[in-house]
Protein backbone atom coordinates (compact mmCIF):
# COMPACT_ATOMS: atom_id res chain seq x y z
CA UNK A 1 0.00 0.00 0.00
CA UNK A 2 1.22 3.43 -0.92
CA UNK A 3 0.57 7.06 -0.04
CA UNK A 4 1.14 10.20 -1.81
CA UNK A 5 2.31 13.12 0.77
CA UNK A 6 4.48 15.05 -1.90
CA UNK A 7 5.41 14.78 -5.80
CA UNK A 8 8.29 13.55 -4.46
CA UNK A 9 6.89 10.47 -3.29
CA UNK A 10 6.89 9.03 -7.18
CA UNK A 11 10.20 8.76 -9.14
CA UNK A 12 10.10 10.55 -12.33
CA UNK A 13 9.99 7.06 -14.33
CA UNK A 14 6.78 6.37 -11.63
CA UNK A 15 5.53 9.76 -12.61
CA UNK A 16 6.23 9.11 -16.64
CA UNK A 17 3.71 5.87 -16.28
CA UNK A 18 0.98 7.57 -14.27
CA UNK A 19 0.96 10.58 -17.29
CA UNK A 20 0.75 8.04 -19.80
CA UNK A 21 -1.89 6.52 -18.13
CA UNK A 22 -3.67 10.06 -17.46
CA UNK A 23 -3.05 10.40 -21.24
CA UNK A 24 -4.58 7.33 -22.13
CA UNK A 25 -7.87 7.71 -19.89
CA UNK A 26 -7.88 10.81 -22.09
CA UNK A 27 -8.15 9.52 -25.22
CA UNK A 28 -10.27 6.80 -24.35
CA UNK A 29 -12.58 7.38 -21.42
CA UNK A 30 -14.95 5.01 -22.16
CA UNK A 31 -12.56 2.31 -21.87
CA UNK A 32 -11.83 3.05 -18.01
CA UNK A 33 -15.89 3.86 -17.33
CA UNK A 34 -16.62 0.96 -15.12
CA UNK A 35 -12.86 -0.06 -13.72
CA UNK A 36 -13.77 1.37 -10.07
CA UNK A 37 -17.49 -0.28 -10.01
CA UNK A 38 -17.81 -1.10 -6.22
CA UNK A 39 -14.89 1.00 -4.51
CA UNK A 40 -15.17 4.53 -2.65
CA UNK A 41 -13.40 7.67 -2.29
CA UNK A 42 -13.44 9.36 0.80
CA UNK A 43 -13.01 13.31 0.59
CA UNK A 44 -11.99 14.86 4.25
CA UNK A 45 -11.38 18.18 3.73
CA UNK A 46 -10.93 20.25 6.71
CA UNK A 47 -10.98 23.73 4.67
CA UNK A 48 -12.73 24.98 1.74
CA UNK A 49 -11.92 23.79 -1.52
CA UNK A 50 -13.99 23.61 -5.39
CA UNK A 51 -11.38 22.15 -7.74
CA UNK A 52 -9.75 19.96 -5.90
CA UNK A 53 -12.48 18.23 -4.22
CA UNK A 54 -14.78 18.18 -6.80
CA UNK A 55 -11.92 16.84 -9.28
CA UNK A 56 -11.77 13.96 -6.91
CA UNK A 57 -15.20 13.43 -6.82
CA UNK A 58 -15.47 13.21 -10.87
CA UNK A 59 -12.62 11.39 -11.54
CA UNK A 60 -14.07 8.30 -9.01
CA UNK A 61 -17.54 8.83 -10.51
CA UNK A 62 -16.31 8.24 -14.26
CA UNK A 63 -14.89 4.82 -13.52
CA UNK A 64 -17.94 3.62 -12.11
CA UNK A 65 -16.91 4.57 -8.43
CA UNK A 66 -18.88 6.44 -5.10
CA UNK A 67 -18.14 9.05 -3.03
CA UNK A 68 -18.20 9.82 0.51
CA UNK A 69 -16.94 12.29 2.93
CA UNK A 70 -17.18 16.20 4.23
CA UNK A 71 -16.49 19.87 2.78
CA UNK A 72 -15.57 21.32 6.01
CA UNK A 73 -14.60 20.60 9.37
CA UNK A 74 -17.68 21.97 10.81
CA UNK A 75 -19.38 19.21 9.42
CA UNK A 76 -17.43 16.43 11.01
CA UNK A 77 -16.48 15.20 13.91
CA UNK A 78 -13.25 17.21 13.98
CA UNK A 79 -15.83 20.05 15.60
CA UNK A 80 -16.34 17.87 18.72
CA UNK A 81 -12.38 17.26 18.65
CA UNK A 82 -11.74 14.05 16.91
CA UNK A 83 -8.12 13.59 16.16
CA UNK A 84 -7.00 13.15 12.83
CA UNK A 85 -5.87 9.80 13.87
CA UNK A 86 -8.75 8.39 14.80
CA UNK A 87 -11.00 9.86 12.15
CA UNK A 88 -8.51 7.96 9.41
CA UNK A 89 -9.23 5.13 11.54
CA UNK A 90 -12.87 4.94 10.93
CA UNK A 91 -12.81 6.33 7.47
CA UNK A 92 -10.53 3.29 6.75
CA UNK A 93 -13.34 0.73 7.81
CA UNK A 94 -15.56 3.13 5.16
CA UNK A 95 -13.85 3.63 2.24
CA UNK A 96 -11.02 1.96 -0.11
CA UNK A 97 -8.95 5.20 -0.50
CA UNK A 98 -9.13 8.66 0.67
CA UNK A 99 -8.07 12.29 -0.07
CA UNK A 100 -7.85 14.49 3.06
CA UNK A 101 -7.06 18.28 2.63
CA UNK A 102 -6.08 20.41 5.94
CA UNK A 103 -4.83 23.61 7.08
CA UNK A 104 -2.32 22.20 9.63
CA UNK A 105 0.71 21.17 7.86
CA UNK A 106 1.85 17.18 7.94
CA UNK A 107 -1.84 16.46 8.86
CA UNK A 108 -2.41 13.86 5.68
CA UNK A 109 1.11 12.37 7.05
CA UNK A 110 -0.21 11.63 10.62
CA UNK A 111 -2.92 9.99 8.36
CA UNK A 112 -1.41 8.00 6.71
CA UNK A 113 0.47 6.84 9.30
CA UNK A 114 -2.64 5.86 10.90
CA UNK A 115 -5.03 4.28 8.10
CA UNK A 116 -5.41 1.08 6.13
CA UNK A 117 -6.27 2.14 3.13
CA UNK A 118 -4.27 4.95 0.79
CA UNK A 119 -4.50 8.29 1.96
CA UNK A 120 -3.79 10.96 -0.98
CA UNK A 121 -2.22 14.85 0.38
CA UNK A 122 -4.95 16.88 -1.30
CA UNK A 123 -2.79 20.13 0.16
CA UNK A 124 -1.95 20.80 3.44
CA UNK A 125 -1.36 24.31 4.81
CA UNK A 126 1.26 26.22 2.72
CA UNK A 127 3.68 23.40 2.68
CA UNK A 128 2.56 20.81 -0.62
CA UNK A 129 -0.04 20.34 -2.97
CA UNK A 130 1.12 16.98 -4.50
CA UNK A 131 -1.97 16.46 -7.28
CA UNK A 132 -1.83 19.75 -8.08
CA UNK A 133 1.75 19.21 -9.36
CA UNK A 134 1.04 16.11 -10.92
CA UNK A 135 -1.82 18.23 -12.98
CA UNK A 136 0.24 20.71 -13.79
CA UNK A 137 2.70 18.30 -15.40
CA UNK A 138 0.74 16.54 -17.15
CA UNK A 139 -1.05 20.16 -18.67
CA UNK A 140 2.69 21.04 -19.37
CA UNK A 141 3.58 17.55 -21.24
CA UNK A 142 0.35 17.14 -23.01
CA UNK A 143 0.56 21.02 -24.56
CA UNK A 144 4.43 21.42 -24.61
CA UNK A 145 5.14 17.84 -25.74
CA UNK A 146 7.80 17.96 -22.79
CA UNK A 147 9.11 18.43 -19.04
CA UNK A 148 12.65 19.12 -19.70
CA UNK A 149 14.52 22.66 -21.33
CA UNK A 150 11.89 24.90 -20.13
CA UNK A 151 11.97 28.36 -18.74
CA UNK A 152 9.10 28.31 -16.63
CA UNK A 153 8.05 31.86 -14.55
CA UNK A 154 6.38 31.40 -10.95
CA UNK A 155 4.00 34.73 -10.22
CA UNK A 156 2.62 36.15 -7.31
CA UNK A 157 2.86 34.59 -3.78
CA UNK A 158 6.06 32.49 -3.90
CA UNK A 159 6.31 32.24 0.23
CA UNK A 160 2.88 31.11 1.56
CA UNK A 161 2.24 29.14 -2.47
CA UNK A 162 2.06 25.30 -1.76
CA UNK A 163 1.22 24.72 -5.63
CA UNK A 164 4.38 26.53 -6.11
CA UNK A 165 6.71 25.07 -3.58
CA UNK A 166 5.50 21.62 -4.95
CA UNK A 167 5.93 22.42 -8.30
CA UNK A 168 9.81 23.80 -8.09
CA UNK A 169 10.80 20.23 -6.03
CA UNK A 170 8.97 18.15 -9.09
CA UNK A 171 10.82 20.21 -12.33
CA UNK A 172 13.61 20.47 -10.40
CA UNK A 173 14.10 16.46 -11.30
CA UNK A 174 13.95 17.44 -15.05
CA UNK A 175 17.04 18.59 -17.26
CA UNK A 176 17.84 22.08 -17.83
CA UNK A 177 15.27 23.98 -16.46
CA UNK A 178 15.31 27.36 -15.44
CA UNK A 179 12.80 29.59 -12.82
CA UNK A 180 12.21 33.36 -13.03
CA UNK A 181 11.23 33.73 -9.73
CA UNK A 182 8.62 36.77 -9.71
CA UNK A 183 7.54 38.06 -6.68
CA UNK A 184 7.91 41.22 -4.36
CA UNK A 185 10.55 41.21 -1.92
CA UNK A 186 7.74 40.07 1.11
CA UNK A 187 6.62 37.30 -0.98
CA UNK A 188 9.66 35.53 -2.11
CA UNK A 189 10.35 31.77 -2.13
CA UNK A 190 11.27 30.14 0.85
CA UNK A 191 14.58 29.83 2.38
CA UNK A 192 14.50 26.03 2.33
CA UNK A 193 13.15 25.65 -1.27
CA UNK A 194 16.15 28.59 -2.39
CA UNK A 195 18.91 26.84 -0.10
CA UNK A 196 17.73 22.92 -0.36
CA UNK A 197 16.32 22.21 -3.96
CA UNK A 198 16.95 25.22 -6.37
CA UNK A 199 20.70 25.66 -5.05
CA UNK A 200 21.54 22.33 -3.82
CA UNK A 201 20.82 20.95 -7.22
CA UNK A 202 22.40 23.61 -9.34
CA UNK A 203 18.77 24.72 -10.78
CA UNK A 204 19.44 27.65 -12.81
CA UNK A 205 16.69 30.92 -11.60
CA UNK A 206 16.54 34.38 -11.21
CA UNK A 207 14.63 36.29 -8.83
CA UNK A 208 12.59 39.69 -9.91
CA UNK A 209 10.14 41.79 -9.36
CA UNK A 210 8.59 43.15 -11.92
CA UNK A 211 6.48 40.63 -14.81
CA UNK A 212 7.68 42.48 -17.53
CA UNK A 213 11.71 42.07 -16.67
CA UNK A 214 11.41 38.14 -18.02
CA UNK A 215 7.76 38.04 -20.00
CA UNK A 216 9.61 37.38 -23.18
CA UNK A 217 11.83 34.41 -21.63
CA UNK A 218 9.19 32.32 -20.60
CA UNK A 219 8.04 28.88 -21.89
CA UNK A 220 5.38 28.57 -19.22
CA UNK A 221 3.62 31.40 -16.80
CA UNK A 222 2.34 30.13 -13.91
CA UNK A 223 0.33 32.55 -12.27
CA UNK A 224 -0.67 32.93 -8.37
CA UNK A 225 -2.47 35.53 -6.45
CA UNK A 226 -0.96 38.02 -4.19
CA UNK A 227 -2.45 37.96 -1.46
CA UNK A 228 -3.24 41.31 0.68
CA UNK A 229 -3.21 40.04 4.30
CA UNK A 230 0.26 38.73 3.80
CA UNK A 231 2.22 42.75 3.34
CA UNK A 232 2.54 44.47 6.32
CA UNK A 233 2.10 47.88 4.70
CA UNK A 234 -0.97 48.77 3.04
CA UNK A 235 1.23 51.32 0.42
CA UNK A 236 3.44 48.60 -0.10
CA UNK A 237 0.62 46.24 -1.47
CA UNK A 238 -0.77 49.23 -3.26
CA UNK A 239 2.58 49.72 -4.80
CA UNK A 240 2.88 46.25 -5.77
CA UNK A 241 -0.04 44.66 -6.81
CA UNK A 242 -0.50 45.62 -10.28
CA UNK A 243 2.63 44.79 -11.02
CA UNK A 244 0.87 41.23 -10.55
CA UNK A 245 -2.13 41.54 -13.11
CA UNK A 246 -1.43 39.75 -16.53
CA UNK A 247 -3.81 41.81 -19.10
CA UNK A 248 -3.85 41.72 -22.80
CA UNK A 249 -1.10 44.46 -23.16
CA UNK A 250 1.22 42.69 -21.28
CA UNK A 251 0.64 38.94 -23.19
CA UNK A 252 2.07 41.02 -26.23
CA UNK A 253 5.79 40.84 -25.11
CA UNK A 254 5.25 37.34 -24.77
CA UNK A 255 6.03 34.36 -26.95
CA UNK A 256 3.39 33.22 -29.02
CA UNK A 257 3.64 29.85 -27.84
CA UNK A 258 4.09 30.34 -24.11
CA UNK A 259 1.63 29.00 -21.98
CA UNK A 260 -0.53 30.70 -19.21
CA UNK A 261 -1.47 28.27 -16.41
CA UNK A 262 -2.75 28.95 -12.80
CA UNK A 263 -3.82 26.63 -10.05
CA UNK A 264 -6.64 29.00 -9.37
CA UNK A 265 -9.12 30.23 -8.01
CA UNK A 266 -8.79 33.53 -9.69
CA UNK A 267 -9.30 37.31 -8.31
CA UNK A 268 -7.91 39.82 -10.25
CA UNK A 269 -4.49 38.78 -11.21
CA UNK A 270 -5.44 37.87 -14.87
CA UNK A 271 -7.86 40.41 -16.61
CA UNK A 272 -10.62 38.18 -18.47
CA UNK A 273 -9.20 39.87 -21.29
CA UNK A 274 -6.83 36.92 -21.36
CA UNK A 275 -9.30 34.09 -21.47
CA UNK A 276 -9.85 34.98 -25.42
CA UNK A 277 -5.93 33.92 -25.76
CA UNK A 278 -5.00 30.82 -26.95
CA UNK A 279 -2.24 30.54 -24.92
CA UNK A 280 -4.15 30.76 -21.66
CA UNK A 281 -4.71 27.19 -20.87
CA UNK A 282 -5.84 27.71 -16.65
CA UNK A 283 -9.38 26.06 -17.48
CA UNK A 284 -7.93 23.54 -19.67
CA UNK A 285 -5.91 22.57 -17.09
CA UNK A 286 -8.76 21.66 -14.67
CA UNK A 287 -10.04 19.03 -17.19
CA UNK A 288 -6.55 17.60 -17.26
CA UNK A 289 -6.61 17.79 -13.30
CA UNK A 290 -9.59 15.33 -13.38
CA UNK A 291 -7.76 12.63 -15.86
CA UNK A 292 -4.26 13.05 -13.12
CA UNK A 293 -6.58 11.90 -10.58
CA UNK A 294 -8.03 9.48 -11.87
CA UNK A 295 -4.67 7.84 -13.26
CA UNK A 296 -3.25 8.35 -9.74
CA UNK A 297 -6.85 7.25 -8.01
CA UNK A 298 -6.06 3.38 -9.77
CA UNK A 299 -2.31 3.45 -9.28
CA UNK A 300 -3.00 3.36 -5.73
CA UNK A 301 -5.67 1.11 -5.59
CA UNK A 302 -3.17 -1.42 -7.59
CA UNK A 303 -6.12 -1.65 -10.44
CA UNK A 304 -3.95 -2.98 -13.45
CA UNK A 305 -7.00 -3.67 -16.21
CA UNK A 306 -6.05 -1.00 -18.40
Amino acid sequence: MRHLMSPLDFSVQELDTLLNLAGDIQADPAKYAKICEGRKLATLFYEPSTRTRLSFEAAMMNMGGNVLGFSSADSSSAAKGESVSDTIRMISCYADICAMRHPKEGAPLVASMNSSIPVINAGDGGHQHPTQTITDLLTIRSLKGRLDNLTIGLCGDLKFGRTVHSLINALARYDNITFMLISPNELKIPDYIRTDVLEEKGIHFKEVERLEDVLSDLDILYMTRVQKERFFSEDEYIRMKDCYILNAEKMQLAREDMLVLHPLPRVNEISVEVDKDPRAVYFKQVQYGVYARMALILLLLEIKKW
